[in-house]
């Protein structure tokens, strides 16, 4: 039986990347695809229809990759066209293009405690009953009137029979109605998403990450408590957030693993928004937030998979203590920390990926570009353990030639 094109260049790629995962020297350096809204820029249209034409967004990023040749790339769909869903959802933990920014600004987050201090004790009690009842009626329209349904852990019997009227309150009619609509919205989405996938496996371009999942104690800083919230948790309710930190840690990895596991991608994309030098102390990091996010690593990997933080802000002070994991077993994808003195202290633990700056690409030259990537080609590259990228994945205000440059470089120059 003879092998597709697709196929071989697709067995080819996956080799080029589990090569550089495993820190033995691929063919060449392998270089990845992510972004959020370069693809809307790349094709000329507006964020806004790249997060609401899904078929117009599949037809973009198809002509970007056959341009570009990724040997990974970040699904475009669940990245960037959620607006139809989030609509629906009426959610409210970000504003988007066209609905609460202008039609070509990006998503911007809303701050705010989602969970106020005196409800660790019920997050702790029962974390599902805590989100039925009080966090999702805070962060989606849809689901208001959810805190009409019973406390279901205290039925049981003939009053569970007769709490059942419960189901039967406006309340909840209509937030199922809502959410029936949301989830028919979902999959349309993942309809899109998976005939897009399929699409890119034909032609030879594997997923980056089959999953995502967050640090346990990003959880609840961005999504539950806020920026105010956790820094007076770390001094006020230490020991509160720290159970609560291992209990949501259950949650994730779980999850994380049943999605993962579903996908055609063992990468696991885990992006780290507190983990930075500037926010918390080094002692405080191994405190807070070095030891959930190590165990949930270990539980990946035990479970067959490859994690791969994205190590947002410099994260210099850390390197030495995030050596601590399985060799050859993850990612560790830097943003701002100088990449060649990571390889000095990671490079026999860990595989590299990043980081042309985003300053770079966004205001620099193709010349400029091309010398940064022939610099990290040959200095992390040797000997393997380097996925070349960006920073933070391709800019939104990118120049094309730019992004062009690096992937031209990936597979001009060798270590």
């Amino acid at each position: 039986m003879t092998v597709s094109a697709g196929a071989a260049a697709y067995a080819e790629r996956m080799q080029r990347i589990m090569d550089a995962v495993e820190l033995r020297q691929p063919d060449r350096v392998p270089v990845a695809f992510f972004n959020m809204f370069w693809l809307a820029r790349y094709g000329g249209i507006s964020y806004r229809e790249a997060m609401y034409n899904y078929e117009r967004l599949a037809e973009i990023a198809r002509r970007a990759f056959l341009e570009l040749q990724p040997d990974m790339y970040a699904h475009p769909h669940f990245l960037t066209a959620v607006g139809p869903v989030m609509e629906k959802m009426g959610y409210k933990q970000l504003q988007w293009p066209g609905h609460g920014t202008a039609d070509n600004v990006s998503y911007q987050y809303i701050d705010r405690e989602y969970m106020k201090a005196e409800e660790y004790d019920d997050y702790l009690l029962d974390p599902t009953g805590f989100y039925l009842h009080t966090y999702l009626p805070r962060v989606g329209a849809a689901f208001q009137g959810l805190e009409q349904l019973p406390r279901f852990p205290g039925l049981y019997y003939m009053r569970l029979v007769v709490a059942s009227r419960q189901f039967a309150s406006p309340g909840v009619q209509r937030a199922f109605a809502a959410l029936k609509e949301t989830g028919d919205e979902a999959m349309r989405l993942i309809d899109h998403a998976n005939r897009f996938a399929a699409e890119m496996a034909e032609l030879g371009f594997p997923l980056t990450n089959g999953a995502t999942a967050p640090a346990p104690f990003d959880y609840f800083a961005d999504y539950l408590r806020g920026s105010k919230g956790i820094m007076l948790d770390m001094y006020r309710r230490k020991d509160k957030l720290l159970a609560a930190i291992e209990r949501a840690a259950i949650f994730i990895t779980r999850q994380t693993i049943a999605t993962c596991k579903a996908s055609t991608s063992r990468i696991v994309f885990i992006p780290l928004h507190w983990a930075f030098d500037g926010f918390m102390s080094l002692d405080q990091f191994k405190l807070f937030f070095w030891p959930s996010l190590r165990k949930l690593m270990l539980d990946l990997i035990e479970a067959g998979l490859v994690p791969m933080p994205l190590w947002e802000g410099d994260c210099t002070s850390r390197l030495e203590t995030i050596a601590d994991i399985p060799r050859a077993k993850a990612i560790y994808w830097i943003e701002r920390a100088d990449l060649i003195r990571a390889k000095e202290i990671l490079g026999d633990v860990v595989c590299l990926r990043g980081n042309v700056p985003a300053s770079m690409l966004t205001t620099g030259t193709p010349d400029e570009v091309d010398a940064f990537s022939r610099r990290l080609i040959e200095k992390v590259g040797k000997g393997g353990g380097l996925i070349l990228d960006c920073g933070i994945g391709i800019p939104d205000e990118s120049k094309p030639e730019n992004v062009r440059a690096m992937f031209r470089a990936a597979r001009k120059y060798q270590p």
